[in-house]
């Protein structure tokens, strides 16, 4: 097997690694952010809230997430929402930001269950022991519950993570020049249909197996902080 358009193209690689990376990073605090957020509004006693927030779980995990990036893509400019550019990085800011959004709502959803099922697992003690030291509800589900429910979801958390990390590729549908992109790019420019591949690969591998490296070690961290 040659891999000797390495030498050539190796910046390709590491452009599309650099922006698969951003756009992960982004998901995936987006997706925790709105994911808790969600994830109350669920458990909320409030009709409306619990509704709403149902129904968005249950659309956005029944629908493939291919419509949903079309949906942004091409649906917020007709409805007179244009993509805005982000200064400084370029022409293809405004699909990065939509690969962005897309994979943010998608992740809200699975994020939001994990973290529902986290709470709800949490011991109903634990929030009686904290009104009968005079803390409110609110207080303790931030400071109280949430805490250990994220000790108890942080495998099916890290799960998620890798998930976006390998998802992040189906925006290369729309042109955003991330790794399955750029590999595309050199596979039609060398006439090379499996090499390119191979390094693809190994690159989302590293980038997984890093990333869950790093899980289990905050998880061994938390678990002797017990």
């Amino acid at each position: 097997m040659d891999f000797s358009f390495l030498s050539q193209y190796y910046k390709f690689f590491l452009s599309g690694t650099k922006n698969t990376i951003i756009i992960s990073i982004f998901t995936v605090f987006l997706g925790v952010i709105f994911g808790i957020f969600l994830a109350l509004m669920k458990l909320s006693k409030n009709k409306i809230l619990k509704f709403t927030a149902s129904t968005y779980i249950e659309f956005v995990r029944g629908t493939p997430i291919l419509v949903q990036l079309f949906i942004i893509y091409y649906g917020l400019p007709m409805l007179g929402i244009p993509l805005p550019k982000i200064p400084g990085m370029g022409s293809e800011a405004s699909d990065i930001l939509a690969g962005i959004i897309t994979l943010s709502i998608n992740s809200t959803a699975y994020v939001a269950e994990i973290i529902r099922s986290g709470i709800q697992s949490i011991d109903k003690g634990q929030m009686e022991a904290a009104s009968s030291l005079g803390i409110s509800n609110k207080i303790a589900m931030r400071y109280v519950i949430i805490p250990q429910a994220f000790k108890n979801i942080l495998p099916a958390l890290g799960n998620e993570f890798i998930t976006i990390i390998k998802e992040s590729s189906i925006v290369s549908i729309i042109g955003v020049p991330e790794l399955m992109y750029n590999t595309d790019t050199i596979r039609g420019n060398t006439f090379k249909p499996f090499a390119p591949l191979i390094v693809a690969a190994f690159i989302y591998f590293i980038l997984t197996f890093t990333l869950s490296k790093l899980l289990n070690l905050f998880e061994r961290r938390m678990s002797n902080h017990d």
